[in-house]
């Protein structure tokens, strides 16, 4: 079977495949693929068995990544929680999977990474995982009423309440003021977890290339930013993508109060399911977080060919406790800096 391969970004077919095929995402999407290229560099490309001038009816996305510091590498899909091959049986995906093996070859990789939300027949030969994590998504469909209902009583019901006492007031939108004031919030966060922060230009480009689909919710205390939000739709799909807060106020309840705020809004406005992304399987405190929104658990992992030496973990090591000890102790702007420069390399 022959492989076609096209740039998604110039490909009209690309748009309106995503648009219509049921297990597409919002990191399929045109506007996520832009971002990565215009922050990062990454080239995204498809490949499908559809000739050039017929529908796609399968495809498998991915990105070129090249680093002087990590390799040059193909990943489907670099800062995305998940990408799940579009195709519908095991044959097409393994067809698939084989040409981007070739295209691996052909052009020096060091390895191919996927991230499946699940993986179909026939896929799995000559790749291992290479990452385990857990996936957590809540179905909307069950109401508000049922959604409150469902919600841990003291650590979800009870912070909303003491949110809505405190009188937080939330702002909403995808201006340079919000984004600036989150991205703050993403800085203190990062730090405080001994991490870089991602580079505010990406953020500046997902509101840019996702527009309408991207929106920044932020509650204050005052005038205080004390919590924020980023989510983005695709379809019927809410995505939480990040989250950031000032630790000095989580007795407040912001998160939760944004997440419910979030919930009301999606089911208004007729969405079935509210994704809330991969977790570290380290990141016992996240994971409950999400189970006490109510929201169900699935296995993810990302597989790699050929299979790593040793798997990814967030587990402690001295070398993760160093740039962690260093992240912490850093200036704001060495911090910021740092994580510009480091970024386009791990994706």
């Amino acid at each position: 079977m022959k492989i076609y391969e096209f740039d998604p970004l110039r490909d009209g077919r690309w748009a309106k495949f995503v648009d219509r095929h049921p297990a597409a995402s919002v990191f399929h999407s045109v506007g996520w693929l832009t971002a990565l290229k215009q922050t990062y560099g990454y080239e995204p490309s498809v490949l499908t068995t559809c000739k050039t001038d017929s529908d796609l009816s399968n495809s498998l996305v991915f990105c070129r990544v090249q680093s002087w510091v990590t390799g040059r590498r193909l990943v489907s899909l670099p800062f995305s929680d998940h990408c799940q091959p579009l195709a519908e049986d095991g044959d097409t995906v393994a067809t698939l999977i084989s040409g981007l093996r070739e295209v691996a070859r052909a052009q020096g990789c060091k390895y191919i990474e996927l991230r499946p939300v699940s993986w179909l027949t026939g896929a799995r030969p000559s790749f291992a995982p290479s990452r385990n994590l857990c996936l957590h998504r809540l179905d909307l469909r069950y109401g508000l009423q049922e959604i409150f209902r469902r919600f841990h009583g003291d650590c979800i019901r009870r912070k909303i309440r003491r949110a809505e006492r405190e009188v937080l007031t939330v702002l909403e939108g995808r201006t340079p003021e919000i984004v600036g004031q989150f991205y703050g919030l993403v800085v203190r966060t990062r730090k405080r977890h001994g991490l870089p922060p991602q580079p505010l230009g990406w953020f500046k480009r997902l509101v840019e290339c996702l527009g309408p689909a991207l929106t920044v919710r932020i509650a204050y205390k005052s005038s205080l930013p004390v919590a924020g939000i980023l989510t983005l739709q695709h379809r019927n799909a809410l995505t939480y993508k990040y989250g950031a807060s000032d630790e000095r106020f989580h007795n407040l309840g912001g998160m939760p109060y944004l997440f419910w705020l979030a919930i009301q809004d999606a089911v208004g406005r007729g969405l079935h399911e509210f994704d809330l992304g991969r977790s570290d399987l380290e990141h016992a405190g996240l994971i409950a977080f999400k189970e006490h929104l109510g929201a169900s658990r699935s296995d993810l992992s990302y597989w790699r060919s050929p299979a790593p030496e040793v798997m990814r973990s967030t587990r402690h090591s001295w070398g993760l406790d160093l740039i962690r000890h260093t992240c912490a102790h850093i200036p704001d702007n060495c911090l910021t800096t740092l994580g510009t420069l480091v970024y386009r390399h791990i994706g």
